[in-house]
């Protein structure tokens, strides 16, 4: 199974809040593959361990677009809901240095609570 990092979301992670992601990487995602949720999972230093947060999440869906294309609703189902759409691309351009326009991977999903 694949780790995917949560570094800026954790919280919304671990209380399930968080349904929708954007990478500017990921395309060979499919619907149905799972993915276990961490932390961090580059850049651990010597002794670090991966950190899971929650269960597996499923794909649901992908598709690629605009970063700057985000809605009011993703912007609530990334994990943000104090933000609007400006606010949210105006963080990542500066956390990523990318423009508004760049089309980044917008990654729908689900927990897999079922043991």
């Amino acid at each position: 199974m694949r780790y995917m990092s949560f570094a800026m979301t954790t919280d919304a992670v671990r209380s399930q809040a968080k349904t929708v992601t954007r990478r500017f990487g990921w395309w060979f995602l499919r619907p149905g593959d799972l993915v276990q949720p961490v932390e961090k999972a580059m850049g651990l230093r010597k002794g670090e361990r991966i950190k899971r947060i929650g269960p597996p999440i499923r794909i649901v869906a992908t598709r690629a677009e605009p970063l700057n294309a985000i809605t009011p609703e993703d912007v609530v189902r990334e994990g943000f809901p104090g933000m609007t759409p400006d606010e949210f691309v105006d963080m990542l351009c500066r956390h990523y240095r990318c423009a508004p326009d760049r089309v980044v991977n917008r990654i729908e999903f689900e927990y897999c609570n079922e043991r």
